[in-house]
């Protein structure tokens, strides 16, 4: 036992002696709504209303290019309707893919950097903070931006789709990650990347992994960190496709945002998987109808949303139908203990009303059965190394700012970062 304690500090002191030059290269990704985005009005825009003109906003730069989000006018019913017009996305038959609003066009700023990350709004720190306790936590162990610390911000609004369906947006994106890799390693002497995502980023970052050849991940993945990632959707989804959801926005009125919501194409992709909620669960009761993980395209008709069934039947349920095993190691950090939904109740006036809602186990937005997935479903692969980590009482964003939850993700970081490895350039 005390050669062991021996052996253990003397890795310690390597490790904090050398951690400057130890350091892995990492690439922080976001989840749903977890980064800026900018918007440009052309003269195709229709405006719904004369609130909605191309004037506003008042502030834009030369190029007439503006925040989007995050937008505090959402807060202003007036403008939440303009908010609402200039987010939506429209799924295109002819394209078979989605698109923006005619007239408006979008784009990420700061690729590469966390600078997007940290706050939704830079003017609004107190209120859309983000990642800026995470990234100043990795500050704290030697990260440095833009040298060994980047940021993959992304349009959360896309997603992605199966082999034989195209995904524009989605599928650049996974390029862009892909070379941010490439070249965080390049510059860093080599070392493969530490990848630590959050909610959404952590599907996108598996459907990267599987997308590339078991060599390449290999030579370019040291470690893949997953925070609050919703492998098997949550139920939260269907209050949103069903009532619309605020998200905890004050003043917001769920309705005025609830088209807009159906019209993400990454919203579609969080609706639950069926082989995890499975089809005895019930997840929304009405009083002609219950909807099971396996009723999601009935479920989706029913509440005036026929058009989101194609799309899900073809994009959405074949991306979702098996979680592969990248090869790999993964580690899981999950909140758990925290109110989540688990069954929608609606009565008689029918879906323009929020719900009874019956909570259950998860991290306050995904259920406890879609954070363990890769747990249940990986647990024989032989080549797969997963761990899983469980923080009592910690919710799905605070797990971005919770003192017990940012020591245990820094000290997983220390951890991946003080394996002793060479590299071959």
């Amino acid at each position: 036992m005390g050669t062991k304690l021996a052996l253990m500090s003397v890795a310690m002191m390597l490790y904090t002696c050398q951690a400057g030059s130890n350091l892995h290269p990492l690439i922080l990704i976001p989840g749903n709504g977890g980064n800026q985005l900018e918007g440009r009005l052309t003269t195709g825009y229709k405006p719904s209303s004369l609130y909605c003109n191309r004037w506003n906003p008042f502030k834009k730069n030369k190029e007439g290019w503006f925040r989007l989000w995050f937008d505090p006018s959402v807060l202003l019913a007036p403008f939440t309707k303009c908010f609402a017009e200039r987010m939506t996305l429209y799924y295109h038959h002819d394209l078979d893919d989605y698109r923006n609003t005619p007239g408006v066009e979008t784009r990420v700023p700061h690729f590469g950097s966390t600078q997007s990350l940290l706050y939704l709004d830079p003017y609004l720190k107190h209120i859309t903070g983000y990642m800026a306790p995470l990234v100043e936590s990795l500050e704290q162990i030697g990260y440095v931006n833009g040298k060994t610390l980047f940021g993959a911000p992304y349009d959360f609004r896309y997603g992605l789709a199966p082999e034989g369906h195209p995904s524009d947006v989605g599928s650049k994106f996974l390029q862009e990650l892909k070379d941010l890799i490439e070249e965080a390693s390049a510059s860093n002497g080599g070392k493969p990347v530490i990848l630590l995502s959050h909610s959404l980023g952590g599907l996108f970052v598996l459907q990267l992994l599987n997308r590339n050849p078991i060599s390449w991940r290999k030579k370019f993945i040291k470690h893949f960190v997953a925070l609050s990632a919703p492998w098997g959707g949550t139920v939260d989804e269907m209050l949103t496709f069903a009532s619309g959801n605020s998200l905890g926005v004050p003043l917001v009125e769920p309705l005025q945002v609830r088209e807009e919501q159906r019209s993400s194409e990454s919203n579609l992709w969080l609706l639950p998987n069926p082989k995890l909620f499975g089809s005895e669960k019930p997840l929304v009761i009405t009083p002609n109808a219950t909807y099971s993980a396996y009723d999601v395209a009935q479920f989706l008709s029913d509440i005036g949303f026929p058009q989101g069934v194609y799309p899900y039947k073809s994009r959405i349920l074949p991306l979702t139908e098996k979680l592969v095993a990248p090869g790999v190691p993964i580690t899981c950090i999950i909140g758990t203990g925290v109110s989540t939904m688990e069954t929608l109740f609606y009565g008689k006036n029918g879906f323009d009303e929020q719900p009874e809602i019956v909570y259950g186990d998860g991290d306050g937005t995904v259920n406890l059965v879609s954070l363990v997935a890769l747990e249940s479903l990986w647990s024989n692969k032989k080549n797969q190394t997963l761990k899983v980590i469980k923080i009592p009482g910690v919710s799905h964003t605070s797990i971005l700012n919770n003192d017990a939850a940012l020591e245990e993700i820094i000290g997983e970081i220390s951890g991946i970062n003080s394996i002793v490895e060479y590299y071959v350039m």
